[in-house]
């Protein structure tokens, strides 16, 4: 897998998902097209976590990293998450 895919993937995944189908650059998978679309719309990190675990293995330390990123977004931990938070308090 490319570095430069799985660096710029935690920050912009469907951007990188989309450039990289554009540029027929998408990593090796087992994915059908439709899910690869589908998930590429609706959950993008959870496609770019199956495309590191099918090239690189979940023993591989970016397996791990973009778990972390995928859980700490959608569990809200970012600046929308935490006014949301913030507006259930009062």
């Amino acid at each position: 897998m490319d570095t430069i895919f799985l660096v710029l993937s935690l920050f912009l995944p469907r951007t990188i998902l989309i450039v990289y189908f554009l540029l027929h650059q998408i990593p090796a998978n087992n994915m059908p097209f439709i899910g690869d679309a589908l998930l590429t719309v609706f959950l993008p990190r959870v496609l770019v976590l199956i495309y590191v675990a099918d090239n690189l293995g979940t023993s591989s330390p970016w397996f791990w990293i973009h778990l972390v990123v995928a859980v700490f977004v959608y569990m809200g931990f970012g600046k929308y998450g935490r006014k949301k938070i913030r507006n259930k308090g009062n």
